[in-house]
Parts: structure tokens; sequence; C-alpha cells
């Protein structure tokens, strides 16, 4: 115990053992032991799973017969549970903003996998860190904002035209807007699709035919957004329309985003893998000449009797994409399936690091191998070679790890490079929205499997390829998961909003206007109070990320939720912590 003065709080602390990926590593009863004499803490236990649903009801009970009033929960990153434990105060009747996380596993436990003593001492200091911050909690009040039973869909492709149907479905207007002249994005370009060979051009008419039987779907071409005011649930989106009699511009109020922009194709630099030779082509390009090829298969008036094709360009790269882009191993493999039906007698050959043709694209993967495709194992640090040889032909030089090691020289008619998924350039969408990006240069959602489809900027969802590379069906799923994100927001005509926002004193402030430009997302404005101007900030705008507190020389901006004397408190026992353990 550090020497704190109780303050008549009555806190519970959970330390949990997370099936081992903290007790391992944390000795976790001399952890709860420590805590439980802690000055305002009722009780300190060890759960093997907080997160569980029986230690949810155990946290409840405790917190209704003790009658706790603040909730300190030691697990995994808040990421992950946050809105659990909230939600476990909440149906207990606490208020859900006394409650704190601690990261004691990847903040600890993962960090010190070495050192027990040193990682268990450490989980004990920022427990008490979490305490002393829970102490002086607020009973913050959710923000409540009226909602626009609309939604602004971004992007018109295979995504955004299914997400489109699924909002007017359950009853969203939704508007639609394409940059490009037409809808469908590249499954507009595809003809027969794995698995059932269906046609991507039929099926991105059959979509236009349903939204536009669908009298709450507004569709744009040649739209873009180039401007979004307002805060969640009531976003005036600036839509211009590139006409060929000059821009037009429309302003509408949305109550949420969902950005389905999409991907480009890898464009392999000039002599990688010999492109720029004739008869080099990217994947893409060459699944429109299967598409479109009658009777034999054919490139410039020449018979192509061999492919050879190059798996990994522009993918699994260092320097590079680092990334697997998932999808071209099995869009290689049905475009080679489709030679063998389409073209008997082509003799095709797969040179590949390892092939990912997942779940039912294995059926492919089987179908091409019986079909007489030869599949090439090459090394990571090998990749393969082609060239030209003196007769104008075309032949790739590869070692075979599948034949020990065996250099082979394959003369063909047409080289393929399997090329994967790369970001599409929207950096002034980007900035607009304030979407964070991840080291991939993809979009990226708050959490992959808790939050799949939200960002951090509230009422602003992302959808499909986008996010990473997909399949057509996955980026569907997303798309429909966004639908039923905007439904949950914006069919009770309000939602609520954390209350963790920046807050002016009034009279501390002396405007000197470096918080103007702090703001990140223009939720800071001027306005006139008792015969000054004073800093306003909107809580509705604000994110709580709290660049602003440092900016104000005078000390008059507080973010709620972790105010500095919150953040003091804490600062202060983990110092008194280490002194006692020292």
């Amino acid at each position: 115990m550090t020497g704190v003065t109780p303050t008549g709080r009555r806190i519970g602390v959970y330390i949990c053992h997370c099936g081992g990926n903290i007790s391992d590593y944390v000795d976790v009863a001399a952890v709860r032991d420590a805590l439980k004499d802690e000055p305002d803490v009722v009780i300190s236990d060890d759960p093997i799973f907080a997160c569980s649903d029986g230690t949810q009801h155990d946290m409840i009970d405790n917190i209704q017969q003790d009658h706790l009033d603040g909730l300190v929960v030691a697990s995994c990153s808040p990421k992950l549970h946050q809105v659990t434990f909230r939600n476990v105060a909440k149906r207990a009747g606490m208020n859900p903003f006394a409650y704190t996380q601690v990261n004691i596993r990847e903040q600890d436990s993962w960090a010190h996998t070495h050192d027990r003593a040193g990682a268990t001492a450490k989980a004990i200091g920022l427990i008490r860190a979490g305490v002393a911050k829970t102490r002086l909690s607020d009973p913050l009040e959710p923000l409540v904002v009226q909602t626009q039973p609309r939604t602004l869909v971004v992007g018109g492709g295979v995504t955004g035209l299914r997400t489109a149907i699924g909002l007017a479905d359950v009853g969203i207007e939704a508007l639609l807007i394409e940059r490009e002249a037409d809808f469908g994005g590249w499954v507009a370009k595809f003809g027969a699709t794995f698995p059932n060979d269906a046609s991507g051009a039929q099926e991105i008419a059959d979509l236009l035919a349903q939204c536009r039987a669908r009298r709450d779907i507004t569709m744009y071409t040649g739209a873009e957004l180039t401007g979004k005011s307002g805060s969640f649930g009531n976003y005036a989106a600036e839509i211009t329309l590139h006409r060929a009699d000059g821009d037009k511009t429309l302003t509408v109020d949305v109550g949420s985003i969902i950005v389905a922009t999409g991907f480009d194709s890898y464009q392999p630099a000039e002599g990688e893998f010999g492109y720029g030779t004739d008869a080099v082509l990217t994947l893409p390009d060459f699944k429109a000449l299967v598409d479109t090829s009658q009777g034999s298969l054919t490139y410039q008036g020449r018979p192509v009797r061999s492919v050879a094709y190059v798996y990994c360009v522009g993918s699994r790269q260092e320097a590079g994409n680092e990334y697997c882009s998932k999808y071209c191993c099995n869009a290689a493999i049905h475009a080679s399936t489709l030679v063998d039906r389409l073209h008997p007698g082509v003799r095709q050959f797969h040179l590949y690091r390892d092939i990912r043709a997942y779940a039912r694209n294995e059926l492919s993967y089987n179908a091409s191998r019986e079909g007489g495709s030869t599949y090439i194992k090459f090394p990571d640090d090998t990749p393969p070679v082609v060239e030209t040889t003196a007769q104008g032909g075309l032949e790739v030089n590869v070692t075979d790890l599948l034949t020990q090691g065996m250099e082979l020289t394959i003369p063909v008619d047409m080289v393929v490079l399997v090329t994967g998924m790369v970001p599409r350039d929207n950096t002034a969408l980007t900035e607009l929205l304030k979407l964070p990006l991840g080291s991939d240069g993809f979009y990226n959602e708050i959490h992959p499997k808790l939050r799949p489809v939200e960002t951090v900027v509230d009422g602003v969802m992302i959808a499909g390829c986008c996010q990473s590379p997909r399949t057509v069906g996955e980026s569907v799923s997303a798309g429909l998961s966004a639908v039923a994100q905007s439904a949950a927001l914006l069919k009770k005509g309000f939602a609520e909003l954390d209350p963790l926002v920046a807050r002016v004193d009034a009279d501390k402030c002396r405007h000197d206007g470096a918080c103007l430009t702090a703001c990140p997302y223009n939720a800071i404005t001027t306005i006139d109070w008792e015969s000054k101007q004073v800093a306003s900030v909107d809580p509705a705008v604000c994110k709580g990320c709290g660049g602003c507190v440092p900016y104000c020389p005078n000390g008059a901006i507080d973010l709620l939720g972790y105010t500095n004397a919150q953040m003091t408190a804490a600062i202060d026992e983990l110092i008194a912590s280490e002194e006692v353990m020292a």
C-alpha cells in the first residue's frame, strides 16, 4: 500500500489470467493480494477469463451487492474488451465511465516474458495507477445526437452496389456515388467467375437493375465527395458532379458514410519479370484475353500453345508490398481452368512460392492439376527469370524445389504475371475523412474481429478491398456488415456518443488560438462569453484525442475521463509503487 488517503469510493479490481497469456508470466495471485488492501478497493479478484459470461455475471453481482462505484479490469488491450466491461458496469447500474481497463497483457506479460518478478511488480504498479485514476472519475453521461436516416456510399463497385441495396432494404435511404463514368468497378470487366462461372458483367447488370428498382437509392457517376462538415449522425456531404458543361456541386445531409472505393492492380515496372516484352501480360489483361477469345486462344494473331504463370508479382516482396494479396492464387488457378475448358491443349505452368487456395478454392486447384497444369515451386530468394530467345520467343528459367532444386528452362508462348492488389490512390478522400491507413496503405478498421468495418471516425465505415485484398464474397460481406452497423446507428433516430471529449474552462481561457489549429477534426471554435472570446469544443465533433490539451498555455482545456487530475494521480501512484518495490 502506497499511503493514499481513502476517498470513500468503492472499487472492484479484477486481474485476468487470460488463460495463461498473463498468468504464465505474471504472479497473478501476488498482484491480487497486493491490491486487496489498497485504499478504496473493496474487491480484488483474479478470474481465469475476465471476459467470460460467468465472470461478467459475477462482476454484476459484486457491483450490486457490494455497492461498487468504480471498476478496474486488468487484462488485455482496451481495443478488445473496453465495450464489454463498460456494458458490464451499465448492466449492473454503475456509471460505465467509472470503469478503467489496465493493459497488463500487451504492455506487461507479453513484453517481459523473461522476467516474471519484474512483470509482476509492473502489473501491481499499473493497476494501482488505474485505481488512482478511477478514484477521481466523474459520473459522465453519453452524448445524445439526432441522426439522419440516410447513408452516403462512396464507390460504385460490387461492394458499393450491394451495400446500397442492403441499406434500402432495411429502410435507410442510400446515396451512391462513383467517380468513374460507369458503375461496376473491376467485376464489371470480368467474364466467367469462380465458383459457378457466372459473368461478372452480368452480376453488375443485375445489381444495377435492383438499385434502379428501389426508390430509396439515388446514384451518380462522375461524382466525388469533396467536402464534409457537421458531426456524427448529421454530416453535410458536399458532392462534386463532373459534367460536360462544367462541375456542379450538391450538398446532402447524411447520418453515416460508407467508403467502398476498391483497389488497383499492381503495375509491374518495366523489365520486371520481363514486363514490357511482347506476350508478357498481367493477370487482369490475361483474364480479359481469355474472356474475349473466340475459337482458339490467340494473342495479336499468334496462337498461344503454352503459358507460364509467375505468382506473387507485386506481393510478398521485401522493400515492396510485403503483404499477401490472397486472391491472386485463386484468380490465376480459375483462369487456368477456363483455358483448359475453352482452349484444350494449351500447356500451362504455374510457378509459385506457396499456393493459397483456401476453402472451396481447393476444388478449383484440384481441377487445374487434373486438367494437366504443371505446378513448380521456386525458392523465395530465387524468383523465376523471364528472357527473350534469339528467335523472339519467351523462356522462363526457374529452380524447382519439388525436384530437389533442378534448374528448368521452360519455353512458352506467353507469360502471365499474377499481380496482386494495391491500395487505390484516394489521397484527397483520405485527408477529407481523416481515414487511418495501415502500413500497407489500405484503410484500417478499429479491430478486424470485433469492429471490422468501423473507423476511428464515428459514423464513417469502410468495406471491401479498400480495407485489404479480398474476394468478391468477402467484400460484399463487409458491405453488409457496414449496412448492419449503419442501421444500428440510424434506425433509432438518435445515437449515443462517448462523453470522453475535451472541455474548456471559460474562466481560464485567454483565447490564444493555439488550440484552434491543434485540433485535426475542427471541433474547436470561438464563441463570445461574458464580454470576451473563448474557445468552445463541439462535443459531437470532438474525438477525445487530447491533442489540444498541451497546446493551451493557460491549462484551460481538460479531457473528460482523462483529466489532468486523474492522470497526475495515476503517474504519482506509479512513482510511489516503484519506490515501494525498490
